[in-house]
């Protein structure tokens, strides 16, 4: 794969969405080669542009700032400001969905419907339209209109209820999975109706709930649900119930990860650590109280780089848990061009790559607010005097 012929070019994606879940979805196409531009309202445009921290914007001013997490979230992408509550900017949209593939779209149901920017007045402008809709509990049932965040979707999806630890609170995850996954399932879901499309000839909608998004991640504990062996909440065995599937503090106050679940590699970690091999504690019980102490004593005994040796010595499933500053300079990630930084008007950002993103391919900095305006109306028909007429009544910035 090259920059010259990635998968999706010339596929064409009108991004409505803002903050993280829609722009994630985006960010993969637009990586994978796809024209994306951004709508974005007027009055402040997406609003993580101003989620801090900030990053000084080279227009100066007292206040300036974009979002260094919009600045990693929207490369490869242009934008767009238009007013959907006035007419002009409706027609605009309009005559833009008219030229696109895809148009990604965010808002509680009802809301284009409203706007008369509708699923099906959409598709109806342009049937080759797909129509990926992403919402927090999807286009129908009685919580279709509720609003919500990531850790709503959670909670409601069962999956914070299998999250330890036991006796307490389940603890609020350090990322945002019901946001991240809602975005990889609507790029699932558009793939899927364009190549649908390829053989009809005719668009579709895609609808996307970040609640069931979210339970997609718990597989193998619906497959206990579905088995009638639910454990305690903190103790099935891939949720603190194993002690060799586990987290322990090291001398030094940092901490490692042990997941020596097939025989093999708990055998090769006791062999290493001079502990008797017992294959019980493969098995949940309550013996692996007592086994848990002695990993604890065992761990505490060695600094976190100890034990990372230790672990590239002995194959036994033994990581240590990097803190996010340390993931630059980690040699498995550099090898693999995680990380990269490009120029921008903003000077040099710091990038992720996504597992599907081309190490070799060039990209464009992310847009400023309305950069693109009028290049993008002029692609979709309008004159100059209708884009300046915009201009001047706020429908178009």
């Amino acid at each position: 794969m090259t920059s010259r012929a990635r998968p999706l070019a010339g596929i064409r994606v009108l991004d409505l969405s803002r903050l993280l879940p829609g722009p994630f979805a985006s960010l993969v196409l637009a990586d994978l080669g796809a024209r994306v531009d951004k709508v974005e309202d007027p009055e402040g445009g997406d609003y993580l542009r101003a989620m801090p921290p900030l990053r000084a914007d080279p227009s100066g001013g007292p206040s300036s700032g974009t979002s260094t997490i919009f600045l990693a979230m929207n490369r490869n992408k242009r934008s767009a400001c238009l007013d959907l509550k006035k007419e002009r900017g409706r027609d605009a949209l309009l005559k833009l969905a008219a030229r696109y593939d895809v148009l990604l779209e965010q808002f509680r149901p009802g809301v284009l419907e409203r706007l008369g920017l509708g699923h099906a007045r959409l598709r109806q402008t342009n049937p080759r339209l797909v129509v990926c809709a992403l919402t927090g509990y999807g286009q129908d049932g009685p919580l279709a209109r509720r609003a919500g965040h990531d850790l709503n979707y959670l909670a409601r999806a069962g999956v914070l209820g299998m999250h330890g630890p036991a006796g307490a609170p389940p603890q609020v995850p350090g990322f945002q999975l019901a946001d991240i996954g809602g975005g990889l399932w609507c790029v699932a879901g558009i793939l899927a109706a364009l190549q649908q499309r390829a053989g009809t000839g005719e668009g579709s909608l895609v609808d996307v709930s970040m609640l069931e998004s979210s339970m997609a991640f718990a597989f193998s504990g619906f497959g206990q649900l579905f088995g009638g062996q639910v454990p305690p909440r903190g103790d099935g065995p891939l949720t603190g119930g194993l002690a060799l599937y586990n987290t322990y503090a090291t001398r030094d106050g940092r901490f490692v990860a042990l997941a020596a679940l097939e025989p093999k590699f708990w055998a090769a970690f006791c062999a290493g650590a001079g502990l008797e091999v017992d294959m019980g504690a493969l098995f949940p019980g309550p013996h692996q109280d007592a086994l848990r102490e002695t990993l604890r004593a065992l761990f505490v005994s060695r600094t976190r780089d100890e034990w990372e040796a230790f672990g590239r010595t002995h194959d036994c499933c033994l990581e240590p848990v990097l803190e996010p500053h340390e993931l630059r300079g980690d040699p498995q990630l550099s090898a693999r061009g995680a990380f990269f930084e490009m120029a921008s008007p903003w000077g040099p950002i710091e990038q992720l790559r996504t597992p599907l993103t081309d190490r070799s391919a060039e990209h464009t900095p992310p847009p400023a607010r309305g950069e693109h305006t009028d290049a993008i109306l002029r692609e979709a028909g309008l004159d100059e005097a209708t884009i300046a007429a915009m201009r001047a009544d706020g429908s178009a910035r």
